[in-house]
Parts: structure tokens; C-alpha cells; sequence
């Protein structure tokens, strides 16, 4: 069957009454769910499988297709208004949104959001249609050595995500390279800085940290700060319109990070959170303003909402090529694939294509459906600015103690949180970023993992890392990626000092 003819195969699935409605159902909930912290799409799915029993399976898995990208959307609300991230794979979009929420730009800001969701979930769906054959090969490419170097890109870019001393964002990320290491070595078994508190033993929830060093300490900072403005100072929503000049503006990140984070979520275990991180660096880096990252800048805020959509598309990719889960959402659809009685893999296309083609052709409807759903929601969200503060501030908090103690039911984790809002607000107060610190927290666990898996591999002998052409090739360009700052301000210097001779 050619991609033409599966696609209509799809289109007959998803465009029945049955299918339609569904998918509407999958996308309303995910975006709620989203907007809560502490859901999130893995439990709302995990939640759904047993109501699915003897449903038609491809109508079942288009549902919660509409779930897992539906949550993206949601969760960048609660990101832009609250700076309170509904899911991991938003936390990128508050750096920069929640500042345009606080100058009365609450509404260009959704909006924006709204758009490049849509235009990253619709290339996605795009590329995973065509080249899903061909990047499941690249996909399973990838070895623990590709990963080391993969993560370590990443790492190396950590400066970028400060405005101000680059050894306090370093530092920043000591920390969050500490804190991932808390819990009980899955290599052997033995507990790391758990100090003989067996709540620790399963390490940190990345939730807990999210919403600590975000919502915890912005709350803790409109407190004790009162005159220093804030939410209550957002009095207007503002325009959804995009002058010409701002959709010029965020055309480029939109195109750029369709593609790149389309990518990133192909690779297994990536994902939306990862993508998006990655999209505000590249963004910065080739921004000809990086300063006004941080303060409301617009590719700031389209770059990452682009990346995280896209890359939830691209995470179906080894889903249903090769049955390999490309995120932890994607974990959870895989066992409710098996419960169906579907095998997701090579053999799924031809033994399958209602499912197959069914999910991929559902998600240009679901994009649809969440483009015209939020849109016109908007000017109705972004009144939550308009409440006043103190009953604002306690809703923040309801919301996230509510959302931390809905995953664990741990009375423990509530400590945690609040800790780690005393941190994010001493971190906010003596000039440290947050962000690297939860980019270190999220590439941690998996550069160690790869690290040790390569060492393993090879018995100790470091060779492995540069005879992979893949890791190779990374680590040449973390290397330049080193040196680039480095150059330009050579260049920078030696332009100045032409100047002054001149």
C-alpha cells in the first residue's frame, strides 16, 4: 500500500462521525489535563486503557493520539499565564511567555502559542507520514555512545540559557546534576544521597522540581515583593493579532524548529521536553538580540511551542515503525497498543492500516480541532490575570500541591516542593537561572545511563566514543559549539578596537 492510498485508508478512519468525535474528545482533555499540573497525558492515558476495552482499536488509539498532543497545547497555557507548567515538555515556553503574560501581552502570547503548535504538530504529521520507514532506521542507529555525545551538546549549551554570569549558570546545573543522582543507582542498586530517607530512594519527581523553582518561587517572590509589580499589573490581556512585522518575526523559529524538533522526538527517549529546550538554545544562539530572551521575546516563546509539537508527532515515529516507545507517553500507548491486540512494529502497516494510517490522518483533524478550540478560548483565559492576586496566588498553590500529591500520594513530595521553592526563590533573588539547572536535571540521568552502557559495552576502553562516526561527529561539533562564543568575541574585539583607531 503507497502513502496515497494508506492515507485515505486513514481519512476513512478518522473523518467517520465515530472518528471525528473521538479525536474531539482526546483533544478537549488533553488540553485540560494539561493545563493541570501533575496529570499529565501518561497518567490520562494510562487512566484510559481500561475504558477502551473493546473499543475498535483504531478509534481508541486516535483517542489518545488527540490526548497526548492536546496536553501540549494545555500546558502551555498554565506556563504562560501562571509560570506554573502543566507538563515538562512546557516548561521552555514560560521563559519567555510568562513575561509577555506580565507586560499585557497575555493574549499574543496564547496566541502565538495557538499557531506554532499547530504549524509543528501539522509539519510533524507531515514528515511522519513520508519518511517514517526511512527514520526508524535512524532512530535505532543511535547507540549508547551517540546518546553520551547527544547529551553533552546539550549540556555544553547551558551558558546560553543565562543572561547574566555564565559560572552561576554552570553552578546552576551542578545542582541539578546533584539532585538527578538522588535515589537508587539502577546499575547497582545502591542508594545515592538519599541520607537513610526512604522517600528519596525512587529519586526527585521532575515535577516537583518544575514547579518548585517556577510557580513555588514566583509565588514566594509576588509575596514578599509586593510593590515590585507582578501579576496584578497585567490588567490587559491585549490583542491576538500579529502585526506583519511579528509574523515575519516568528516565521523563521516556526520553520526551523518544525523540522528539528520533529527530529529530536524520533530519537527514543528525547521527547517533547528535551526538543523544546534545545529549539529556545538554537533560537538564541541565532538570535541578533539573545538579550532579550527571557523578557518576552516572541521567538523565544515560538521556538519551543513549534519544538514541543512537532516532537510529539515525531515520537510515533519508532512507535509504530518498530514498536520502540520514543517518550514515556508513547511508553504508555505502547502497552495499551497490546492490550488492543495490535502489535505496533514493521508488520503493523500492512496488518493494520486502519490503525496505522488512522492515528497519522487523525492528527491533522486533532490540529484542526485545537487551532479553532483555542483560539477563540483565549481572551477567556488569559482572564485568570484578572483575578485578583491574592485568590490567584492561592489557587497556584491549590493547583500544584493538588498536582504533585495526584502523582505519588506522598506527603514527602509536598516538602520537596516547597524546598525547592525556596531554592527557585534564592536562585531568583542572588541572579541564578532556573533553567539550567532543569535542563542539567533532565540530561543527567541520561548521560550517565549512556556513559555507563558505553563504558560496559567496551570494557572501560574510551575508544568507543570516537569510533561511532554518529558520536564523532557530535562531539566535532561540540567542540565548535564551544569555541563559537569564544570567536565572536575575539571578532567583536577586534571590530571594536578598528573603530577606535578609525
Amino acid at each position: 500500500m503507497g502513502v496515497f492510498d494508506g492515507l485515505l485508508t486513514g481519512l476513512q478512519v478518522a473523518f467517520s462521525l465515530q472518528g471525528i468525535l473521538f479525536v474531539f474528545i482526546g483533544v478537549l482533555l488533553g488540553t485540560i489535563i494539561g493545563m493541570i499540573p501533575g496529570l499529565g497525558p501518561i497518567s490520562a492515558i494510562a487512566i484510559m486503557i481500561p475504558i477502551t476495552y473493546g473499543m475498535d482499536p483504531a478509534i481508541a488509539l486516535l483517542m489518545m493520539a488527540g490526548v497526548y498532543y492536546g496536553s501540549m497545547y494545555g500546558g502551555s497555557t498554565s506556563s504562560i499565564l501562571l509560570n506554573a507548567p502543566g507538563v515538562a515538555g512546557t516548561v521552555a515556553a514560560s521563559f519567555d511567555g510568562y513575561p509577555m503574560a506580565q507586560q499585557g501581552k497575555a493574549g499574543k502570547a496564547l496566541a502565538i502559542s495557538a499557531i506554532c503548535s499547530f504549524i509543528g504538530g501539522t509539519v510533524g504529521v507531515v514528515l511522519l507520514m513520508v519518511f517514517s520507514p526511512l527514520l526508524s532506521k535512524v532512530a535505532i542507529s543511535f547507540g549508547p555512545p551517540d546518546y553520551f555525545a547527544l547529551m553533552l551538546l546539550g549540556l555544553l549549551a547551558i551558558a546560553s540559557l543565562s543572561d547574566g554570569s555564565v559560572v552561576k549558570a554552570f553552578i546552576s546545573a551542578t545542582l541539578g546534576f546533584i539532585v538527578v543522582m538522588i535515589g537508587i543507582d539502577a546499575q547497582t542498586g545502591t542508594s545515592r544521597f538519599t541520607f537513610g530517607n526512604i522517600n528519596l530512594l525512587d529519586g526527585i519527581d521532575f515535577l516537583v522540581i518544575a514547579l518548585g523553582l517556577f510557580a513555588i518561587a514566583e509565588v514566594a517572590f509576588l509575596i514578599l515583593f509586593r510593590k515590585a509589580g507582578g501579576l496584578k499589573d497585567a490588567k490587559s490581556i491585549g490583542t491576538l493579532k500579529l502585526t506583519k512585522g511579528e509574523a515575519k518575526e516568528i516565521a523563521g523559529p516556526t520553520t526551523r524548529q518544525s523540522f528539528l524538533g520533529f527530529f529530536l522526538g524520533v530519537l527514543p527517549g528525547a521527547g517533547a521536553t528535551i526538543s523544546s529546550f534545545i529549539a529556545y538554545i538554537t533560537e538564541k544562539k541565532l538570535a541578533k538580540k539573545p538579550e532579550d530572551f527571557g523578557k518576552g521575546s516572541l521567538k523565544g516563546l515560538a521556538g519551543p511551542e513549534t519544538a514541543n509539537n512537532a516532537a510529539t508527532t515525531g515520537a510515533f515515529v519508532p512507535l509504530l515503525s518498530l514498536g520502540i516507545p520514543g517518550s514515556g507517553t508513547t511508553a504508555v500507548m505502547l502497552g495499551a497498543f497490546l492490550v488492543l491486540g495490535i502489535q505496533p512494529g514493521p508488520l503493523l502497516v500492512s496488518e493494520h492500516p486502519d490503525v496505522f494510517w488512522g492515528v497519522i490522518a487523525s492528527m491533522y483533524i486533532g490540529n484542526i480541532i485545537l487551532l479553532i478550540l483555542n483560539l477563540p478560548l483565549i481572551p477567556y483565559l488569559a482572564r485568570i490575570l484578572l483575578i485578583p492576586r491574592p485568590l490567584l496566588i492561592s489557587l497556584v498553590l491549590m493547583f500544584c500541591f493538588l498536582g504533585v500529591y495526584a502523582v505519588s500520594f506522598n506527603i514527602a513530595d509536598l516538602y520537596l516542593l516547597l524546598l525547592f521553592g525556596i531554592l527557585g526563590y534564592l536562585m531568583r533573588i542572588f541572579a541564578f537561572p532556573a533553567a539550567p539547572f532543569i535542563l542539567a536535571f533532565i540530561l543527567g540521568g541520561m548521560m550517565e545511563q549512556s556513559l555507563r552502557q558505553s563504558l560496559t559495552i567496551s570494557g572501560g576502553d574510551l575508544a568507543i566514543f570516537y569510533e561511532s562516526p554518529i558520536a564523532l561527529t557530535i562531539f566535532i561539533v561540540s567542540v565548535l559549539f564551544l569555541f563559537v562564543p569564544v570567536l565572536k568575541g575575539i571578532i567583536k574585539k577586534g571590530r571594536n578596537t578598528t573603530n577606535l583607531s578609525a
